[in-house]
């Protein structure tokens, strides 16, 4: 029995290209990951943390790729940076920002896969108000690991100077941010919907 089948809702990938193959889901993976390369590229240049549209992607990669492909995306993508300067501002995993990113970039498969979840088991993407919300919840998660790593990173480094200290450097710059992110993500999937639906 094909899996999606117990789902109650299909991203949208797997409605577009209802036809399951290893060559459809390598394409999506491999596409997931150039879109993630390609959104890195954005970089507003904060220190230690830069301001990026990587989570951006990460949410939306998630959304239309579903749980399983949308993880395998951002696991490609982050594979590739061990090679590829793929990573913002064109860093691979040996730049040495990535001491203090390394968390948020680990957390980009969990939150990818929590994204294609609640849209597979709730629809999400398919209403604007779920949308956003499923895009907050998984930028919460993203903080809470980046965030952690951070704090660990800055101790280590001499450069620690509190929590309120490390919430400055790796989250109140971004918070507003991540909410046009999420209202981004909120207009543009439930009107992908609406379009496939004509």
């Amino acid at each position: 029995m094909n899996p999606t089948q117990s789902l109650p809702y299909l991203p949208l990938s797997k409605s577009l290209f209802p036809a399951r193959s290893w060559q459809r889901d390598l394409l999506l993976v491999l596409g997931g990951s150039f879109l993630l390369a390609l959104l890195s590229q954005a970089v507003i240049p904060l220190q230690p943390v830069p301001i990026t549209l990587q989570t951006l992607g990460v949410l939306l990669v998630g959304a239309a790729l579903g749980s399983r492909l949308g993880f395998l995306a951002v696991v490609a993508y982050l594979l590739e940076g061990l090679v590829l300067p793929v990573f913002a501002g064109g860093a691979t995993w040996f730049h040495p920002r990535i001491a203090f990113t390394a968390g948020y970039l680990l957390a980009f498969p969990l939150a990818a896969y929590l994204v294609g979840y609640l849209v597979e088991r709730y629809g999400t993407d398919r209403s604007a108000l779920k949308t956003f919300g499923a895009m907050l919840l998984a930028s919460l998660l993203i903080y809470a690991i980046g965030v952690t790593w951070l704090g660990f990173a800055l101790a280590g480094a001499g450069r620690y100077s509190g929590v309120w200290g490390v919430l400055q450097a790796g989250m109140i710059p971004f918070l507003l941010g991540d909410l046009i992110k999420a209202a981004i993500a909120a207009a543009l999937l439930p009107t992908a919907w609406r379009l496939i639906g004509r």
